[in-house]
């Protein structure tokens, strides 16, 4: 992601080393969990969207929206978050929502022990369990009080592992199911974001489904704009509008006078419901 966590040379680093349309629907697809028994209609985006790592100014997304993109991402929350976020209010929300913007709650919690590079909240085997319940509760706290309301959904962001560290990617797993559940029993819709070498391909590759997000949202920087044409895994997986693909990193752009630098998403799947 934009640098939420990391310096951009260390991102780098790291990294190297491994026509919009809104839809209701119903239903919480890929989610063997129902803890909550009533769902609110979910509220879906297709197009093109971005995510940067600190909320841009109200001043600033007025300016960006021109019809290129309808859909923004935003960290609520999470220890690991790395950039303030002075913008992102309730009253930031309500305004760009009115504006016209679709929002994407992202929530950076705790990272693999086997992960690369140095983080304030890291999972363990024996904390995984609880560390992901815990952040489920704040994250539901961070989303309700921006007012992103019950049957929104929120993307867990998990950096890059070792895949192949047996106990490091079963405990990754165990805090995804715990984060999850946390999520579904406050009727919050569960995503992940994560990269196809790791934990998107870790969750969509899983032979247990029990409690894995329903939502997926891979890093595949490949410069396609398409949640179809570059999908990694089975076809049926994650239909039904479940899919995002950020696909483009550090792209700097200039709209209305306003210079962000974000990476670019194809979007096929659940945004928050607000207003």
């Amino acid at each position: 992601m934009s640098s939420h966590r990391q310096s951009k040379k260390r991102r780098y680093v790291v990294w190297a080393a491994t026509g919009a349309a809104v839809v209701a629907g119903a239903g919480i697809a890929a989610q063997t969990s129902t803890a909550a028994t009533a769902w609110p209609a979910q509220r879906t985006y297709t197009g093109r969207a971005f995510d940067t790592c600190a909320a841009p100014s109200v001043q600033a997304m007025k300016a960006w929206h021109t019809g290129f993109y309808g859909a923004a991402a935003v960290y609520i929350g999470g220890r690991n978050r790395g950039c303030a976020q002075p913008n992102l209010t309730a009253s930031w929300v309500r305004t760009v929502s009115a504006t016209g913007w679709k929002l994407v709650p992202l929530y950076v919690g705790a990272q693999p022990p086997c992960g690369r590079g140095g983080n304030p909240e890291k999972l363990t085997a024996s904390t995984a369990a609880s560390l992901g319940a815990k952040d489920a509760a704040d994250a539901v706290a961070r989303a309700t009080a921006l007012g992103m309301r019950a049957g929104s959904p929120v993307y867990l962001d998990m950096e890059p592992y070792d895949t192949g560290n047996t106990s490091c990617a079963d405990a990754v797993l165990t805090y995804v199911r715990a984060f999850d559940k946390g999520l579904r029993a406050k009727t919050y819709r569960a995503g992940l974001y994560g990269f196809t070498s790791s934990g998107a391909k870790a969750v969509a590759t899983a032979r247990n489904r029990t409690d894995l997000p329903g939502n997926l949202w891979y890093a595949l920087w490949d410069g396609r704009n398409t949640t179809t044409g570059d999908w990694p895994w089975g076809a049926g997986q994650y239909t039904g509008h479940s899919r995002g693909h950020q696909y483009m990193v550090n792209s700097k752009e200039t709209r209305g006078g306003h210079t962000i630098t974000v990476d670019r998403d194809a979007w096929d799947g659940p945004v928050a419901i607000t207003g």
